[in-house]
């Protein structure tokens, strides 16, 4: 199978959940003419071009979407400045490039390719924050206590300067000691310091939320290699790493300052929530399988002393149990929070209490929304989207959201077929993934892949270990078919 044919399933997978995957010629239309204005300038815009901004992604990205710098300060303290792309300077309110937006709601990645949420002009060029090039930013001003604590921030508009762009790996090989400081990294000034200093703060950060019972949970996906003639020939596992834990810790950090903000200017605000998992009961009796015992009700403090102390006693089976927990818990949702609330759901997984999406307005219209209302606060001018129209904008956001990501399970799975396709009868070892009404499911590692148990799955649950042999496959269709063995 070849990229080609991957990427006509992927097309028809998105039409088929509501998704588009073309943008209407009006739409890049309007990109391109933004890319001949430029963004619009202001005097409260802040020059911060001096410091050395730096990003850190994969390794083909070109959506950037944020850059961070940071520095010490008195009593084991420090400053951490995110600064994310100023999207909304170049996309219109109710234009056809923000319509685009609103319908889809995210970009989608699937193994035949990116659908991006923006035209490629805007979000791979005029509002990524590429490296050497000169952008508007919305900095997130904070100061982070030695404890983890935030106790203060600002935020501000600025235009910054992306001084390296690093990869997670690269960096994340260099902070466990196994490679030399990425080039990139050692031909800037003060960037070495700026690594060793993003690595204690994220370390404070997440030992902050560890403390009040974040999960630190191991997970794995997969990712399509293809070879030099663009056939596909394998998914392979992606693995967390040292420096994707360092900016997903900046990340939330920025994420809960950013609603806090709009909650002390009297705003309403868009945001993620995740209350209680949706299967606590089951990730109980999975606990007393390793002889643990959790509380009848959610804790997450309980629940991260057991997966902590799993994964200290098999860290080879922790990304199983990792990922059965992630299933077990559910997915989170977007909620709308009138400009009074006080107590609201916070996020379980993640230990936090106010969580709005901004950090990423290239790839999530909940991020450009929450930009244009933190720019709004900033002007001083009224909400330019009221509570009801947020409520309904969260519950479209976590609709297409869903379909995004079914879209690309199947084109994953039609990939994996392919793959498949000559195995019909071996066996492998499983963990189920899914048991309800609809169908059980399991996930093997080799290619790392999910399929549908469609004989002998009684009685199985999310998290058992089980023996399957491939008993069907349909690229087209994107179905894996086994049986229990």
């Amino acid at each position: 199978m070849e990229a080609h044919d991957l990427h006509q399933i992927a097309v028809a997978a998105m039409r088929a959940r509501g998704l588009l995957p073309t943008f209407a010629p009006q739409a890049l239309q309007e990109a391109a003419a933004a890319s001949r204005t430029g963004p619009a300038t202001d005097a409260a815009i802040r020059d911060l071009r001096h410091l050395p901004w730096f990003s850190i992604d994969n390794d083909d990205t070109q959506d950037l979407d944020q850059l961070s710098v940071a520095e010490d300060l008195p009593a084991g303290a420090a400053r951490l400045m995110v600064a994310v792309a100023d999207v909304d300077a170049m996309v219109r309110p109710g234009g056809p490039v923000d319509d685009h937006a609103a319908t889809n709601t995210t970009s989608v990645y699937t193994a035949a390719g990116v659908f991006p949420m923006l035209p490629e002009i805007l979000s791979t060029d005029l509002t990524s924050l590429h490296e050497g090039r000169e952008r508007l930013a919305v900095v997130v001003d904070m100061q982070v206590q030695a404890d983890g604590t935030v106790s203060a921030s600002e935020i501000y508009r600025a235009a910054v300067l992306n001084r390296a762009k690093l990869t997670y790996d690269g960096v994340s090989a260099w902070l466990d000691g196994a490679a030399p400081l990425p080039p990139q990294a050692a031909s800037v000034p003060q960037l070495e310091q700026q690594l060793r200093l993003h690595d204690a703060l994220a370390g404070r950060l997440r030992q902050w939320r560890f403390q009040r019972g974040a999960l630190d949970l191991k997970t794995v996906s997969p990712r399509p290699v293809f070879d030099a003639a663009g056939l596909l020939v394998d998914l392979r596992a992606d693995e967390k790493n040292r420096a994707k834990d360092l900016i997903a810790d900046l990340m939330i950090a920025t994420n809960a300052a950013a609603a806090r903000f709009l909650a002390h200017h009297g705003f309403p605000s868009l945001r993620r929530f995740l209350q209680a998992p949706r299967r606590w009961e089951r990730i109980v009796a999975l606990a007393a399988t390793h002889g643990a015992q959790l509380p009848a009700t959610p804790d997450a403090v309980a629940l991260d002393a057991f997966l902590r102390a799993r994964r200290a006693a098999d860290p080879d089976g922790y990304a199983d149990l990792s990922l059965a927990v992630v299933k077990l818990l559910g997915a989170g949702e977007y909620g709308a929070a009138p400009p009074e609330a006080t107590a609201l759901p916070g996020h379980f997984g993640l230990a936090v209490n106010d969580y709005a999406h901004s950090t990423a307005p290239n790839r999530r219209f909940p991020d450009l929304v929450t930009q244009r209302l933190l720019k709004a606060a900033l002007a001083g001018a009224a909400p330019p989207y009221d509570a009801a129209a947020l409520a309904e904008i969260a519950r479209h956001c976590t609709l297409q959201e869903d379909n995004a990501n079914k879209v690309e399970r199947q084109v994953l799975k039609a990939a994996a077929a392919f793959l498949l396709h000559g195995r019909i009868g071996e066996r492998w070892q499983a963990i189920v993934t899914g048991a309800a009404a609809k169908g059980t499911f399991v996930r093997i590692h080799a290619p790392l892949v999910e399929g549908r148990v469609v004989r002998g799955f009684e009685g199985l649950d999310v998290g058992d270990a089980v023996g399957v042999r491939l008993v069907a496959v349909d690229p087209e269709q994107g179905y894996i078919d086994f049986e229990r063995a």
